[in-house]
This record gives structure tokens, C-alpha cells and sequence, in this order.
């Protein structure tokens, strides 16, 4: 019974966290993608935290409603991860690596208006650097 009591608490928290998060369409050169998308205050600061793993082109767009530096961490995450800090028009600022559990703040330098993390690795593999222009459209 107590075993079945903690089952049904991890899927409830499971589906609580997975309904802190839309659904973004993002392009930058021949990729296009759904993302995760983190716009409320709750989806920020959950992240990408507690997951095991990501798919090869899945990731988390957070969006912020006013430009500013933006400082990202890896508590209780535990999975290595890139993030790219993006400005309001799209255009990627930097790219930074970040390591499973590591509380040293990783920031965007200036102001941005996005971060987006990805698998580590992914944007060197699909050849997306700083100065690249990300399309961001509501998810269909």
C-alpha cells in the first residue's frame, strides 16, 4: 500500500511539473523544432531539473518578459547542457556548456530576452553559433 501511495505521488508531481510547460516551434538554419517552453516564474525555476535524460533534439526555451542578464544554474540537474542566451529579436548573444549539479551561475553577459538549453554538444553539432538568427513561433 505505501508503495502504491508513493507511485501515485511521483506521477501526480510528474504531471504537475509537466503542466508548468507549453510547447514553442524554434528554426535556426535547416533545424526546426519543438521546444518546452518556460515563460511563468515556476516553469524557470524547475527547469530542466530532476530528468534522467533528453531526447537528441529536445530541449527548453525560457522566455523572460523583459531583457535583462540572465543567470541560469544546474541545481538538481543531471544532465550536462548547453545553453544559448538569445536577445528579443532572436539572435543567439553566447553559447555556454553547464555541468549536472553545479550551483556556479552561468550568465548571458547581456541583456537577453531568452535561454535555451540543449543536450551538451548540440549546437556545435549542428553547426549553430553566436550571431545566428532563431525563429520563435507558437506551437502548432
Amino acid at each position: 500500500m505505501r508503495l502504491l501511495v508513493v507511485l501515485l505521488g511521483l506521477a501526480v508531481s510528474g504531471l504537475a511539473a509537466a503542466s508548468l510547460f507549453g510547447k514553442v516551434q524554434v528554426s535556426v538554419g535547416e533545424k526546426q523544432l519543438q521546444l518546452e517552453l518556460a515563460q511563468s516564474y515556476e516553469a524557470r525555476a524547475m527547469g530542466l531539473m530532476h530528468r534522467e535524460s533528453l531526447c537528441s533534439d529536445c530541449g527548453m526555451l525560457f522566455e523572460y518578459q523583459q531583457p535583462r542578464v540572465i543567470s541560469m544554474w544546474m541545481k538538481n540537474t543531471l544532465i550536462p547542457l548547453d545553453v544559448a542566451f538569445l536577445n528579443a529579436e532572436g539572435e543567439i548573444l553566447v553559447i555556454k556548456p553547464m555541468q549536472p549539479h553545479d550551483l556556479t551561475p552561468v550568465d548571458s553577459e547581456l541583456p537577453a530576452s531568452y535561454a535555451w538549453e540543449m543536450n551538451q554538444g548540440w549546437f556545435a553539432a549542428n553547426h549553430i553559433k553566436s550571431g545566428d538568427k532563431v525563429t520563435i513561433r507558437a506551437a502548432m
